[in-house]
C-alpha cells in the first residue's frame, strides 16, 4: 500500500495531502518555491505510482492555489497532464479547483489549466478560500 504523502505548507510551498486510502489528493496554498522542480519532483513520482495502483475507485483531486509562480505552474501542469492521461486510460478522476471569487488572476489561472484538460474539472469561486 502506498503511503500518505503529506507536506506541511510553508510561506512559499503549498500543503500537500495525498491519501491513497480514501483516494483524496489535495494541494492548498501559495506555490513559489526557490526550485519548483526540486519541490514537485517527489510529488510527481508519487502521483505516477498512485495512478498505476488505483483501480476503478473515484479519485477526488482538490486544488486551492491563490498564487503560483511560473515555474510552479509548469510543475502543476505536469501533474495535471498525468491526471488527464490517467483519465483517458479509464481512471475515475474528478478535479475541483477552489478560488477566491475576488481574485480574478486566480480564477483565470484555473481556467487556463482547465482549457488544456479533458478530465472532469470544476472551478468553484468562493467568498473566502
Amino acid at each position: 500500500m502506498l503511503e500518505v504523502l503529506q507536506l506541511e505548507a510553508t510561506r512559499s510551498t503549498p500543503e500537500i495531502i495525498f491519501n491513497p486510502a480514501n483516494h483524496e489528493l489535495s494541494v492548498r496554498g501559495q506555490s513559489y518555491p526557490e526550485n519548483s522542480f526540486k519541490f514537485y519532483e517527489p510529488i510527481l513520482q508519487w502521483v505516477d505510482t498512485y495512478l498505476q495502483s488505483v483501480g476503478d475507485e473515484k479519485v477526488e483531486i482538490h486544488f486551492c492555489l491563490p498564487y503560483i509562480n511560473t515555474s510552479s505552474s509548469k510543475c502543476i501542469m505536469m501533474m495535471l497532464e498525468k491526471f488527464n492521461k490517467a483519465y483517458h486510460d479509464g481512471k475515475n478522476l474528478n478535479l475541483t479547483w477552489f478560488c477566491s471569487e475576488d481574485n480574478d488572476s486566480e480564477i483565470e489561472c484555473a481556467e487556463e489549466f482547465q482549457e488544456d484538460l479533458d478530465l472532469p474539472f470544476q472551478i468553484i469561486a468562493q467568498k473566502e478560500v
